[in-house]
């Protein structure tokens, strides 16, 4: 039977880290995430809340380890930073709006990683793992598939469609143009759409002057700007999945460039999740409107005295 680490690093083979994090550093940060001294049993694993300089505390009190204060980076973002891409540990659970660059940021143990552990060397670990390993792909072979370098086509008009750099954000902006407008603005017309690459996948200036806007496309713009004829009202869309949603200095920054506008102003913050949702639930601002792209047929009203609709 070998040591605790050995253990520890067999496991993180086993759950197909790339060989970067297959080290005495990442084996014992998991560890230290189980709580797991060198005298405990596997089935004895923890999910406490840590930050990361005391991860290195706990790694010179139990295993007798003593890292540099200056690696305090190298654990976060060589070892830390893979296993939360990895879905084995999860950053700021108890608040999830926090920076990860905050001091006080903490890690915790997933759900699923903690049950597996607890399982190992046990007659249970090989049907766990397997179950584990359906749900969670391997953080090595996520990082080695081909990346997609076709970004999502969106269409503007009759017989008009713009493409849209690749990545995350430019499928979430496209399906606000699609799913969001067939929901909630049917006869909505796109009259810009930021381009995550080069920020300019789809500007009329024409139509936008005509409703009594100059705008500057390479200003600091929505992501996605939407006029609907039937109500009066253009739409700021911020589609967010790493960053910016609409707060209040952004809302107020926004209201500011469409002050002249003849219509009704809506101020609306698209996620392509639930759990994008959560981590900028706290910064969303009053009188503003939050879409879930994956429960597109619902909104949620920052303000309960009116449905979607501008205010003031």
């Amino acid at each position: 039977m070998g040591s605790k680490r050995e253990d520890a690093l067999a496991i993180l083979n086993v759950l197909g880290m790339p060989r970067g994090q297959l080290n005495d550093r990442s084996s014992l940060t998991l560890l230290a995430l189980l709580n797991l001294t060198p005298r405990k049993k596997w089935s004895a694993s923890q999910n406490p809340l840590i930050g990361v300089t005391p991860i290195m505390d706990w790694m010179r009190k139990h295993y007798d380890v003593r890292y540099a204060p200056n690696t305090r980076e190298t654990i976060r973002r060589q070892t830390l930073h893979q296993f939360v891409d990895a879905n084995l540990a999860c950053c700021n659970p108890d608040v999830p709006d926090r920076p990860v660059n905050s001091p006080d940021a903490v890690y915790q143990i997933s759900h699923d990683a903690l049950r597996l552990c607890q399982s190992f060397r046990t007659g249970e670990w090989k049907k766990n793992l397997a179950a584990y390993l359906k749900i969670h792909p391997s953080l090595a072979r996520q990082y080695s598939a081909p990346r997609n370098t076709e970004g999502p086509n969106v269409k503007v008009g009759k017989g008009i469609t713009i493409k849209l750099s690749p990545g995350r954000h430019s499928e979430l902006i496209r399906d606000v143009a699609t799913s969001f407008l067939a929901r909630f603005a049917k006869r909505g017309i796109l009259l810009y759409a930021g381009d995550t690459g080069n920020k300019a996948g789809h500007f009329d200036q024409e139509r936008l002057e005509a409703l009594g806007l100059s705008l500057d496309k390479k200003g600091k713009l929505s992501d996605l700007i939407i006029f609907d004829p039937v109500k009066n009202w253009l739409l700021l869309i911020e589609a967010v999945t790493s960053h910016g949603p609409m707060d209040a200095k952004r809302k107020r920054e926004l209201s500011r460039i469409f002050e002249k506008s003849n219509c009704g102003v809506v101020f609306v913050t698209a996620f392509p999740n639930k759990k994008t949702f959560n981590k900028y639930l706290a910064q969303i601002a009053w009188e503003t409107e939050v879409w879930v792209a994956d429960s597109p047929d619902h909104m949620i009203h920052f303000n309960g005295d009116r449905f979607l609709g501008p205010y003031g």
